[in-house]
């Protein structure tokens, strides 16, 4: 069992705190492994009171993606966290009172509104940009801004129709003035509605105090970079760069001022930064419980595959895109987490109210209970009352795993 960090470590390591001074805490593999997980709210009690708001702030973004199998991405994130919280009140937290809007940030992602400012470097970059996919038509543009003005908040089938009716990318001249409009920030996504975005103008959208681009991209990028910091807990340069598709050299910019402490992760090839808040709770040295939950594969915890592998010796590769015949686990395959370890994968379907494993792997059948308990709150979750497991990679499992869903 490896030792607590002490809290003079701690506080030596936050006094080292620059990308050149050489590390004061050097941790564990499993000491990193409990900060990420901790850091994602997968370790310890579960934060009820702040629910899916919380989830959201903490994590910083939502990974937003057209697959829906149990459900869609960005309601499997707050259910891994808090539990079998009811859909409609997901939606409802994301989508009300002005508590968020949608943007790009790792991918498109669910982004708490206060941090509308801190994105006003990329706002400026689609400003700057010289060239585009789609030409914009003179004039669509400034009848979508008066249009949306008159009477938004609208979808672009509202607004005159998405698409010209080729391929999916044939964007419609309406479609394509909304979608520069929401990158350069005149226009917002407030919710999706039939998984269409709707838009709204930001004057009406974002509270007045947040709706400005004052800071400038340095200001920005330090708290996006402090912000990805404490959302993994220990990160390597690539792993910050990563959670909000920065680049390199701009998390090189300001790490120094981001309040990160440099530490050294055994096994990691590459220096690492930590949260010091992440570091302190980890050495308090308390008895947490661990999460048993399957997880989206687009889940903050594994959306970067080279730190997943790093982390948790677990190799994850969405394949929804992979050719049927040369996928490995499935279309949607959903990491199990238990025990604070990622030990398997289910790639999921529903048939009216029965939960399908349509393929199941697991290490060995220690396994099998979590399984079966993660396949069990999922179904119920959903609403289904009926678990039936098609493919296991190891089928001497098949029927210990049968047995414990019964």
């Amino acid at each position: 069992m490896t030792t607590p960090l002490s809290a003079s470590r701690v506080a030596r390591a936050a006094d080292a705190a620059t990308p050149s001074a050489r590390p004061e805490v050097t941790l564990s593999a499993d000491e990193a492994r409990r900060i990420a997980l901790r850091a994602q709210g997968l370790l310890g009690a579960r934060d009820q009171r702040a629910g899916v708001r919380g989830v959201l702030r903490s994590l910083g973004a939502v990974q937003l993606d057209t697959i829906s199998v149990l459900a869609r991405s960005h309601e499997l994130v707050p259910y891994a966290r808090l539990g079998a919280v009811g859909r409609d009140a997901v939606e409802a937290a994301y989508w009300t009172e002005r508590h968020s809007f949608e943007y790009w940030s790792h991918a498109a992602c669910i982004l708490p509104v206060e941090e509308w400012p801190h994105f006003a470097f990329r706002r400026r970059a689609y400003r700057d940009r010289p060239q585009w996919h789609h030409d914009l038509p003179a004039g669509v543009y400034e009848k979508v801004i008066a249009q949306l003005r008159a009477e938004g908040p609208l979808t672009a089938t509202e607004l005159g129709g998405a698409k010209n009716g080729g391929e999916w990318w044939d964007w419609s001249a309406t479609k394509i003035a909304v979608e520069r409009a929401l990158m350069y920030g005149e226009v917002v996504c407030t919710e999706r509605r039939g998984w269409k975005r709707v838009y709204d103008l930001a004057e009406r959208a974002i509270p007045g105090d947040l709706l400005h681009d004052d800071l400038p991209d340095t200001e920005c990028l330090r708290r996006l970079v402090a912000q990805a910091g404490a959302a993994m807990g220990v990160a390597t340069r690539a792993d910050l760069a990563d959670y909000h598709r920065i680049r390199n050299e701009q998390v090189d910019a300001v790490i120094a001022s981001t309040g990160l402490t440099p530490v050294e992760v055994k096994g990691w090839d590459k220096p690492a930064w930590a949260d010091p808040a992440a570091l302190a709770a980890e050495s308090a040295g308390r008895r947490e419980r661990h999460r048993t939950t399957l997880l989206s594969p687009f889940d903050s915890l594994v959306w970067d595959r080279p730190r997943t592998q790093r982390i948790f010796d677990f190799t994850h590769r969405l394949e929804a895109y992979v050719p049927r015949p040369k996928r490995i686990h499935g279309y949607f395959a959903m990491p199990l987490l238990t025990g604070g370890k990622l030990v398997g994968r289910v790639d999921p379907a529903r048939e009216g109210t029965t939960l399908v494993a349509r393929q199941l792997s697991l290490r060995g059948a220690k396994d099998v209970a979590p399984m079966a308990r993660a396949l069990r709150e999922a179904a119920e979750w959903v609403g289904c009352d009926a678990v039936r497991i098609e493919r296991v990679s190891h089928p001497d499992l098949a029927a210990p795993l049968t047995a414990a869903l019964a």
